[in-house]
């Protein structure tokens, strides 16, 4: 069965995700910006493996310890899409901006791309891409557990930002309705900020991409 955690970490208070197969323990960690020894306390604590690292972007809040667990723990990096190479260039200078710890470029061990898939243990989760609020941005998805980590694509009754470089506010709304809304109402996302919600409570209310009365 899979499982997770969610432990808020940065000044950002971003949603990092700890995934993992109940069988055998086998864990990933999505969006590890920052806290590292707060999320390896809590792998311990839960007895799991750490084997990978999941992008859904990169962001400094989402990928900005990314490099350092990699080379602390050898962990591979899956993701996100080649389309954010330019942000992971950047990580360097995006953590002096927002006075981030230094945080390390590096290059993926596997890019994703739409209709890819990822595994941990006996767990395989779906792969989106959801371009928008960066241009590779990616989503995971499993349908086993009807949950959804969706990053800064959408949050509850609001959507990502569009404002930085290469970002787009209709791509953004393409993303969500024809990638995110085919997944189910009844999916649970867990959003890059903020509190989960479903697909379905947000095509009735979120103000920016609820389906018309």
């Amino acid at each position: 069965m899979f499982r997770y955690l969610t432990v808020p970490v940065t000044a950002f208070a971003q949603n990092c995700s700890l995934v993992w197969c109940d069988q055998t323990l086998q864990a990933a960690v999505i969006d590890p910006g920052g806290d590292l020894d707060l999320l390896l306390e809590q792998a311990e604590n839960l007895g799991l493996k750490l084997e990978q690292i999941w992008l859904t972007h990169a962001h400094i809040d989402h990928a900005g310890g990314a490099g350092e667990l990699a080379e602390r723990l050898h962990l591979p990096i899956i993701g996100p899409h080649p389309a954010d190479q330019f942000w992971i260039d950047g990580l360097p200078g995006q953590s002096k901006m927002f006075g981030f710890p230094p945080a390390k470029a590096f290059t993926p061990t596997r890019w994703l791309k739409d209709g890819d898939t990822v595994t941990v243990g006996n767990c395989t989760l779906a792969v989106r891409h959801c371009p928008g609020h960066t241009p590779g941005h990616v989503v995971f998805y499993s349908s086993e557990a009807r949950r959804a980590f969706v990053g800064d694509v959408l949050f509850a009754g609001s959507i990502g930002r569009t404002d930085f470089p290469q970002g787009d506010h209709d791509t953004l709304i393409a993303s969500i309705k024809n990638r995110l809304w085919p997944m189910g109402d009844d999916t649970v996302f867990i959003p890059g900020h903020g509190p989960e919600s479903t697909f379905g409570r947000e095509r009735r209310s979120n103000p920016y991409v609820a389906d018309p009365a």
